[in-house]
């Protein structure tokens, strides 16, 4: 803040506003009409008979004619869309194809272009509603302050203030002799009979023309600030590259329609450097974070040159740094005058309910190619010259249905209103980042990028170098190792040699079990975010999840593996479950903590007209010093579930039974959290998916500690017969079938026998926790 406006008669509060303020009526009335030229005759007659209306409501409270004046506004969305403007044409004057109260049509392409970043300019425009604002002038009006004579204004007196400095001699001004244009230099106060004004030290105060008094904040100008690392201005800059993805974030929910993204917050939001690497993010989901980088750097690879203004891309492919096929990622290159090349990228990845493929939900359990698993995108124009591609992405949506047994998207109204809505996400963070440029210059901006990264890598060289001297100094080797198997016995190897000297360490996952005929394929890009993930956890410090906490680290992964699986392996299963087993065995070797479910616990409903997908919590490991939480979703995943009112209203299901599964923490000095019980009753005929892990292998324990419980899958049939799913299956339900979920435990740490143990946790009970559409729209509401 640099300026702060006081009105010269503020000490009165509300009184003196109600006397002079305008008085509005606004009258508005539902259209449904096309802006078309066969319309605009009626669009008139229904503006003239609301502004008639609004008129005749001043004129009763008093106002004469020639104090009233109107405006006229149209609520506007293109064809098919969900999202309208209510758009005013003051600025557009009528034409010869627009309605007598101005170019309505040329208002809102301006104002969408301007919020979401593309039109689409083939789609007609609907006119969803018509409303007028009628303003009554009040007469009254304050008398101007005369004009500054020469010379200096008088001081009534001097007192002694306290500042951070210490006491100081303050000139006292009387606000009533002041005139327009003195200006008054901090620390001074200006009274008046009803309010006192102090002025600080380093700012100055001026008298406007109408006697109000604006103070000029002396603060450094953000102008000043060098390219050179400042460690004040890194946390600043640190705090407002995540801020922007924050607010990117809370655009796409606000203009997202899908379960997926707007209830349940399956999406990330990041910022990238020019050269594509991680620079910040929201807190958003980890396996989307770290992926996305590789996404952004393979198209600067891809495309070269075949990059300009207006353009956004779309990539989903696994080989193009994609985590799985229903993981939809909307890149924007931001270009800046003067620069040929895009000085840096934003970016948005939302979890899409369905893309087609063998299953509704496009995450099937048994899929063996990646084109059962849906659409795939490598490199895609979803929007070209600021035009949004609809034709050519719902065709490329539909394309899966020409591959036997798969059908196209399921629900392309969803998709395409999500895809707006990451666009108009990117945006947004353009907008905030050109902000920011246009505050420190692009050099500096820049420049802090580079300086995060920067600290992002030191701060995991001194973890490194602290890990590795602490196992010198009790004598053990540098090299330590992890190894844990998926529940078809593939197994995950680790050996991480450490570097004491550079503070470097490879990471060779060399032993990994090999691609399997199966969907647990994890890309090359989910290993790459599940150890980025870890190192921050490791690091234990206020530091942004980016590219520079990769830097000090070489990573091995076998060609071929589960790991780094060829190109048209299914991998639907790799990024939710792979993922957490990935990060348990990385975490194991550096015995941070014990294992957590190990597992997203899939679940995908659907049939010919629907579909839904969720993730559910379960219990998260125990570390040194720390019991694990319970019911909670952990690692790779950040999601939230559905709310109980929008699952039912939605879809055909009926939530009998969610509370916590006791007893499934493993015991330890510190217990396991425990898992969650889930239990879906069927209202119609569905097919019914899930993709789950440790239903074999238990989540283990470290130094002493108990592994957690195993997960279960059962279909309770509405004879009353119950059957075991097992970990990946799909099954027809039909109306009364109820479906029980238990989710894994974590793992305990420590032996629970050894005689300092802590008393076990007790019993966690269900507790209500406000969460929700409800308390979304409450809390933005207070943050106003």
């Amino acid at each position: 803040m640099d300026t702060v406006h006081i009105h010269r008669h503020s000490g009165l509060l509300s009184a003196l506003g109600l006397a002079l303020a305008d008085v509005v009526h606004e009258a508005q009335e539902p259209c449904s009409l096309p802006y078309a030229p066969e319309t605009f005759v009626q669009l008139d007659r229904r503006l003239s008979r609301l502004e008639e209306q609004c008129v005749d409501a001043l004129r009763a409270q008093g106002f004469p004619r020639s104090q009233i004046s109107t405006e006229s506004f149209l609520h506007l969305r293109y064809q098919g869309t969900d999202c309208a403007l209510m758009v005013s044409a003051h600025q557009h004057p009528a034409t010869a194809r627009s309605p007598r109260a101005g170019d309505f049509g040329a208002a809102f392409v301006e104002r969408y272009m301007r919020e979401f970043g593309f039109i689409i300019p083939d789609r007609p425009v609907v006119v969803d509603d018509v409303r007028v604002r009628g303003t009554g002038r009040s007469g009254l009006r304050l008398e101007d302050v005369p004009k500054a004579q020469t010379g200096p204004p008088r001081v009534d007196k001097m007192t002694q203030c306290y500042f951070e400095g210490g006491y100081q001699e303050t000139p006292v001004y009387l606000l009533g002799e002041l005139a327009y244009g003195h200006k008054l230099q901090g620390p001074c106060l200006i009274i008046d009979s009803n309010s006192t004004i102090l002025v600080e030290p380093g700012c100055q105060a001026e008298v406007t023309e109408t006697g109000d008094i604006r103070i000029s904040v002396g603060a450094e100008a953000p102008s000043t600030v060098g390219a050179q690392l400042d460690p004040i201005h890194l946390s600043i800059f640190s705090h407002r590259f995540m801020s922007i993805a924050e607010q990117m974030g809370r655009i796409l929910q606000r203009t997202a329609i899908s379960t997926n993204i707007k209830e349940r917050l399956d999406f990330s939001c990041a910022l990238f450097g020019p050269d594509g690497g991680l620079v910040s993010n929201a807190p958003h989901i980890p396996v989307h974070l770290g992926a996305m980088q590789e996404t952004v750097q393979f198209q600067i690879r891809h495309l070269g040159a075949d990059l300009h203004p207006g353009d956004v891309l779309l990539s989903n492919h696994p080989s193009a740094g994609g985590s799985h096929l229903p993981d939809l990622t909307v890149i924007t290159p931001v270009f800046w005058p003067g620069q040929a090349r895009p000085v840096f990228y934003v970016a948005s990845r939302g979890h899409h309910a369905d893309i087609g493929g063998i299953t509704p939900g496009s995450m099937p359990p048994h899929s063996t190619t990646l084109q059962q698993e849906g659409a795939v995108f490598l490199s895609f124009k979803l929007v070209q010259g600021g035009v949004f591609q609809e034709e050519a992405v719902t065709e490329a949506l539909r394309a899966p249905g020409k591959i036997p047994g798969c059908s196209g998207t399921r629900n392309l109204h969803d998709n395409l209103s999500d895809l707006r809505a990451q666009v108009a996400a990117n945006q947004k963070g353009i907008q905030l980042v050109g902000e920011l440029i246009g505050q420190y210059g692009l050099d500096v901006v820049q420049a802090y990028m580079g300086h995060i990264q920067a600290n992002a890598e030191l701060a995991v060289r001194d973890m490194l170098r602290a890990f590795g001297t602490s196992r010198q100094a009790r004598g053990l080797p540098l090299e330590v190792s992890a190894e844990d198997h998926m529940d078809d016995g593939s197994p995950i190897r680790l050996r991480v040699h450490i570097n004491l000297s550079q503070g470097s360490a490879v990471f060779d996952f060399s032993g990994t079990g090999p691609e399997v005929l199966g969907n647990l394929n994890a890309p090359r890009a989910i290993t790459l975010s599940s150890l980025i993930y870890c190192l921050r956890c490791l690091v234990g410090r206020d530091i942004p999840l980016n590219q520079g906490c990769l830097t000090p680290v070489q990573v091995v992964i076998p060609k071929g593996s589960i790991l780094d699986p060829s190109p048209e392996a299914a991998v639907v299963g790799g990024n939710v479950l792979t993922s957490q087993r990935v990060v348990d065995v990385i975490l194991g070797a550096f015995g941070a903590c014990a294992a957590s479910q190990g597992c997203m616990n899939n679940v995908t409903l659907g049939n010919a007209h629907m579909g839904y997908y969720e993730t559910v919590a379960g219990g998260a490991g125990a570390g040194p010093g720390w019991h694990g939480r319970s019911g909670v979703h952990s690692h790779m995943t950040n999601t939230r579930i559905t709310d109980p009112e929008i699952l039912e209203s939605r879809y055909p299901v009926i939530l009998r039974r969610f509370e916590l599964r006791p007893g499934s923490g493993g015991r330890g000095r510190y217990r396991g959290g425990d898992g969650v019980v889930r239990e879906l009753m069927f209202r119609e005929e569905a097919l019914l998916s899930v993709l789950t892990e440790r239903r074999a292998f238990r989540p283990y324990g470290l130094h002493g500690g108990e592994p957690g419980a195993r997960g279960l899958n059962l279909l309770i049939r509405k004879d009353g017969r119950t059957v075991n799913l097992g970990g990946k299956t799909s099954v027809t339900v039909y109306p009364g079938d109820v479906f029980c979920l238990h989710t894994p435990g974590g793992g305990g740490y420590g032996d629970p026998e050894d005689p300092a143990s802590p008393p076990a946790s007790p019993p966690q009970p269900p507790a209500f926790s406000e969460r929700g559409s409800v308390y979304e729209f409450r809390r933005a509401q207070e943050a106003v």
